[in-house]
């Protein structure tokens, strides 16, 4: 089964990306305007406890908790990590002056790019196997036949297995970098 994924499909994911960006510029911009900056320096905090809240969702789907729909939690894991990652933007505004904040939250670009991309790839891999399904059941497939050709079909979904791979260690160099980050600021921290 191949992917024919349109402009039209990849838009929204598009447009959630660059909103992320733009938002998190307006929102450093509003509080240098107020002469709110330091307000900035505790939305890490918060973006980073939004970020970790957002893994119930893996824990759903790996079973390490029975309770909740996880269709609702990867709903909750695309928001809380899309307003994690806002937090963390306005947190580090452009105020970098370590090498590791720089690599954690460029590594957080990357898995919210990759979280994205995994959105459109499911999307487009459901809508071919129904449209397989229905086209099965129009030429008058049995069940059985249906379920054969579909299992074998679905072997595409083993490009969301692919994606996968990719995603979760993206997702750990980036939980690597900022906990490395969160370190090494109570180290440092002025505590007086």
């Amino acid at each position: 089964m191949h992917l024919h994924l349109s402009l039209k499909q990849i838009f929204p994911s598009l447009l959630i990306y660059f909103a992320l960006i733009a938002s998190a510029m307006l929102f450093d911009y509003v509080l240098h305007l107020f002469g709110l900056v330091w307000i900035g320096r505790y939305f890490g905090f918060i973006g980073s406890s939004l970020v970790v809240l957002s893994f119930v969702y893996s824990m759903k789907k790996r079973k390490m908790i029975s309770w909740g729909s996880a269709k609702y939690l990867l709903q909750a894991h695309e928001l809380l990590g899309w307003v994690g990652a806002l937090m963390i933007l306005v947190h580090g505004g452009v105020h970098f002056n370590s090498i590791i904040p720089w690599l954690a939250i460029f590594s957080m670009f990357v898995v919210v790019g990759s979280g994205l991309t995994g959105k459109v790839l499911l999307k487009e891999a459901k809508v071919q196997l129904q449209g397989k399904e229905i086209e099965l059941r129009e030429k008058k497939y049995s069940g059985r036949e249906i379920e054969q050709e579909l299992l074998s079909y679905s072997a595409h979904v083993d490009i969301m297995k692919r994606w996968r791979k990719i995603h979760m260690p993206l997702s750990m160099i980036f939980f690597a970098l900022a906990s490395l980050h969160i370190i090494v600021i109570l180290l440092l921290w002025r505590w007086q």
